[in-house]
């Protein structure tokens, strides 16, 4: 059923997050279709959005997860994803979530420093269990993007810098309970410009030639996510984008004999079904600016007061005639409040629904109940 449809013909509580559920699935066939043309292996984000019945939708189409905290960890297993297809990622992991995923039989720690590496070495010891590592690697690629979700840049959190591997190595070479299986690369996030991904191929043939002439071969090479969508197109099902994203490492990354491709696609998979809901409460005309007060604000939805994001935003109850210039703003006592300035829309009256579109990822996850605001009303078009 159409978004407009839906929302006229259901009393609609708002704020509010719908998902629309076979614009889902139809996204997951595309990406799965993509991915397994050239045997390439998926791990959904689960950080993008962990509303269950979104986790019971993705695990349903075979993919892993991505988790990067120990409750994510636990969430994904509950969910249904296999514990071996789960890979645990994060710069600060706590003891107590290392030693949940040591007795949750994980496929890899994503480890992002050698003091990390040091402190799962000991808890396997002392749980003589195995380890299995994937070092991440901060590959020095500038992901062409805001800076807020840049990670693969030296001066960056994230990743093992390159004068720390040899340490790294040695690390694993004289603890027996740490087992090598892999590289993992992750440059950024809401990536549209494809030529990141293929600088990323280059450095990393690098780097697998490297470990690989050192005697530690990666059987994974796992090569994160961070392919961008359009929020100006939120109707449009990215079938394409997926062929040319893995195309792109199809073409220009050099895996070795029987070495398995991973990806961590969050974003990309979700993003598309979502919206926000909020009402108009007020209208308020100044002599330079026209604003709509809505009842959904940065508690709701962050992105744009966090990094300037854009999205789509249209009234439900009116999209033909005239069109007016509005500031959109919430009802917090924040001036970064704002999910949009001189917007174009047909004429706004206290009562109509504002869809904030394209907000199925990084949208519900996020909000807050800062100014001691009501929980969220969840929708769902099957």
């Amino acid at each position: 059923m159409h978004l407009n449809n839906f929302v006229l013909q259901n009393n609609i509580e708002t704020p509010a997050y719908i998902y629309d559920l076979p614009n889902l699935r139809e996204i997951l066939i595309k990406a799965k279709s993509a991915a397994d043309r050239y045997g390439y292996h998926i791990h959904y984000a689960i950080k993008a959005n962990n509303n269950n019945r979104i986790l019971d939708t993705v695990q349903s189409f075979g993919f892993g997860a991505d988790c990067v905290s120990g409750r994510e960890i636990e969430l994904a297993i509950s969910s249904g994803f296999s514990n071996d297809e789960i890979f645990f990622a994060g710069v600060g992991k706590t003891d107590e979530e290392i030693v949940l995923a040591l007795n949750s039989h994980i496929l890899a720690f994503n480890v992002e420093s050698v003091h990390e590496l040091q402190v799962i070495g000991e808890w396997a010891k002392i749980l003589n269990k195995n380890a299995r590592i994937a070092l991440r690697i901060n590959p020095d690629v500038d992901a062409q993007t805001h800076h807020y979700i840049t990670t693969g840049l030296q001066e960056n959190k994230f990743g093992i810098f390159s004068h720390e591997i040899s340490t790294a190595l040695e690390i694993i070479r004289t603890n027996e309970h740490l087992k090598f299986v892999g590289l993992h690369f992750h440059v950024g996030s809401q990536i549209t410009d494809l030529t990141v991904f293929k600088n990323l191929c280059l450095k990393v043939n690098e780097w697998n030639r490297w470990f690989s002439e050192r005697g530690f071969i990666p059987e994974i090479l796992n090569l994160g996510g961070g392919l961008g969508v359009d929020y100006n197109q939120p109707d449009s099902v990215p079938g394409k984008n997926f062929e040319e994203f893995f195309g792109i490492f199809h073409r220009f990354l050099e895996p070795l004999s029987n070495q398995k491709i991973h990806f961590e696609l969050g974003r990309s998979l979700v993003a598309q079904c979502g919206s926000l809901l909020s009402r108009v409460l007020y209208i308020k005309n100044g002599l330079s600016k026209n604003f709509a007060i809505l009842d959904a604000g940065m508690t709701e939805l962050i992105r744009p007061a966090l990094y300037q994001a854009s999205h789509t935003i249209q009234n439900l109850n009116n999209s033909s005639g005239e069109t007016h210039k509005y500031d959109i703003v919430g009802p917090i006592c924040e001036s970064s409040d704002c999910f949009g300035k001189d917007i174009f829309l047909q004429k706004l009256s206290r009562g109509n629904i504002i869809a904030v579109r394209t907000a199925g990822a990084y949208g519900e996850v996020m909000s807050s109940q800062y100014n001691l605001r009501k929980p969220l009303s969840i929708y769902f078009i099957e």
